[in-house]
Parts: C-alpha cells; structure tokens; sequence
C-alpha cells in the first residue's frame, strides 16, 4: 500500500518509518506496526463489514479493504473525509465508502459490524459504538491518555461486552473521546 499518498506531500519520504505520521487538522496516521497488530487481533473475515472511526485521510481503510467484505470510513473532518475518498478512489477500492459524521457516535446506519477500529487513541470507548458490534463482533483500538493508553480487544457477546489488554500503544488522539473531567480527593 503506497502510505506516501496518505501524506502530506512534505512527509512523504517519512512514509515508511514506524512513526505516527501527522496529516491535516491536528490529526495522523496511527504508527504501521501499531495498526498491523490491531488489525491482527481483530481477526477481520473476508465477508465481514467493518467501521473505521476516524479514517482521517483513509490509509487505514485502504489496508482493511483487501481483508474485508464491505469496509465503512467515518470521517467529521469534511476535508479529510474528501481526501480519503480521493486516496480511495485512485487506489479502485470498490468495497470501501467514505461517510462524513461525528465520530464518537459511530455509522449506525450500516450496523451491525464485524469489527470497528478506532483510528486513532480515545481516553474512553463509548457505549453507542459497542452497541453497533454483532453478536461476537469486535472493536479495537488504543485507550487511555499517553504514556498510560494500551490497545484493547473489546468482543460483543450480544447484550454484554468484555475487553482485554493487547499490547501497550500510543497513537495520534480522535477529537471527541476525552473523558469529562472529574473530581477525585
């Protein structure tokens, strides 16, 4: 996958480091081997319809497209979510679609999902985007606030969900996810 098209033209000789890589609106590509071992726990199946939350300028998306049957890309950044539906476009994926909406609510209109990524860290993940799993479906992401966010399994189990730790992450932050502030003694 050339990531250099998912880049700001300046960057582009920084593509292929294992860094995040910041792209337009304060916002980036999750680091390669962060989003290759997500995509591993995911355990996406060739049928399966996936919600990316975040696709930013749709790397991710372009990747998830030769391992899913349908792929959904939820961008709020409406120059973003045009700059993946170019990227797309040019790369022929015909089995991605790119739709503009705020990101904490997820795409409800496409679920149920065999799987959703988030494209980026969130402090928390919220109940509506668990709600838009299947029975057995998973999301996956990184959570918690720098240096302390791990990547995460989350599995539907029908009215329930459960989650487990992966591996220890950092990744770019998706606006909308903070926490609200709390007092603690």
């Amino acid at each position: 996958m050339p990531r250099e098209r998912f880049v700001p033209k300046a960057s582009a000789e920084l593509a292929y480091l294992d860094a995040d890589l910041p792209v337009e609106a304060g916002r980036g590509l999750i680091k390669p081997m962060v989003l290759a071992k997500l995509l591993q726990a995911a355990e996406i199946g060739e049928t399966g319809r996936v919600l990316i939350v975040g696709c930013a300028t749709g790397y991710s998306a372009a990747v998830i497209q030769h391992l899913a049957g349908a792929v959904v890309a939820l961008e709020q950044d409406p120059g973003l979510a045009q700059l993946a539906k170019d990227n797309l476009q040019a790369l022929g994926a015909r089995n991605a679609t790119v739709v503009t909406g705020p990101l904490v609510g997820g795409w409800p209109a496409a679920a149920p999902y065999e799987v959703i990524l988030l494209d980026g860290a969130v402090e928390e993940v919220p109940a509506a985007l668990l709600r838009q799993l299947g029975d057995g479906g998973r999301l996956v992401g990184v959570v918690g606030r720098p240096p302390l966010s791990k990547a995460m399994l989350f599995r539907s189990t029908g009215v329930e969900s459960s989650s487990r730790l992966i591996f220890d992450a950092t990744a770019p932050a998706l606006p909308g996810f903070a926490k609200p502030p709390a007092f603690v003694f």
